[in-house]
């Protein structure tokens, strides 16, 4: 068992955690009790099956090319990104909306997101949707329980119509390489599903400890942990950039981040000199 304020594993039948001293209570089946602010980690479904409001759903076709497929009950909803849609049930009607209005519309196109999200309804009988990310990837099924993420755009795939879903702006402080300076906040209780360029990696950090991650891998982090951007070097800003790494995220626990194991901007940079150019006359030469 794991102690869900700090994340340490525990011995079975353990009355208290000896790393950070919560308490186990007798109702909560022999888990410990988080402390106020510590989050409720991230619940990713480990068999990559579960249920929700009308639906259930399944991760099917591993960690590179994986597919989303989640089976509504009559008159159920699921939303999603997009153009996230492989395919549906003749059933099932999609509607695209403004997310948040018109000002929500504005703030989701400035950073660099499609204005409008898709929302799929079995209007007439049962039916099936299936959904997948522009990139070859994981997907993670997170069981949200009143929780805040903090998601990078590309990785939202869809998830509960209930959720809360905005674009937030941070300044500086999210101005992540390639993702603009912003990122989407989810809140309330539902099925988030996240998408990655590579496999999700999972850290989950103890109280106070720090943890730098390339912000080119970041996919989504609990949304009480505090964290500041930075140069990925102490020597300066000619060395960080010299390194490749630039600008690095530095988290403080406890908490927990989603990390994806490749890059997609630096994917994009090795391909680069593959593409025609006007120059060349559309020559790969």
């Amino acid at each position: 068992m794991n102690c869900p304020a700090c994340f340490a594993a525990l011995p079975d039948g353990s009355k208290f955690c000896g790393a950070c001293g919560a308490r186990l209570g007798a109702d909560s089946g022999g888990q410990a009790t988080s402390r106020p602010g510590s989050g409720h980690g991230i619940q990713i479904d480990a068999d990559g099956q579960g249920r929700g409001r009308g639906y259930t759903y399944s991760i099917e076709h591993g960690s590179a090319f994986a597919l989303a497929v989640l089976q509504l009950l009559a008159g159920q909803s699921i939303q999603a990104e997009s153009g996230a849609m492989v395919s549906m049930s003749g059933t099932v009607d999609l509607q695209s909306e403004l997310k948040g209005g018109v000002l929500g519309a504005l703030k989701r196109a400035v950073g660099g997101e499609s204005a409008f999200l898709s929302t799929f309804t079995a209007q007439r009988g049962p039916g099936e949707v299936t959904l997948a990310p522009a990139m070859p990837g994981d997907i993670a099924a997170i069981e949200m329980s009143q929780q805040t993420f903090y998601v990078q755009s590309s990785s939202y795939l869809g998830g509960d119509t209930t959720l809360q879903i905005d674009t937030r702006w941070g300044g500086a402080r999210t101005f992540f390489s390639g993702e603009g300076l912003f990122v989407l906040q989810v809140q309330g209780t539902g099925l988030l599903l996240v998408s990655s360029f590579g496999a999700i990696h999972r850290r989950r950090l103890a109280p106070g400890e720090r943890y730098v991650v390339d912000t080119g891998h970041l996919v989504a982090w609990e949304g009480q942990m505090p964290y500041q951007l930075r140069q990925a070097s102490s020597s300066g800003w000619l060395r960080s950039m010299a390194s490749g790494e630039g600008i690095v995220a530095e988290f403080s626990g406890p908490g927990e981040i989603l990390i994806q194991t490749r890059n997609l901007a630096a994917f994009a940079g090795i391909l680069k000199p593959f593409f025609p150019t006007q120059s060349g006359g559309g020559s790969l030469g």
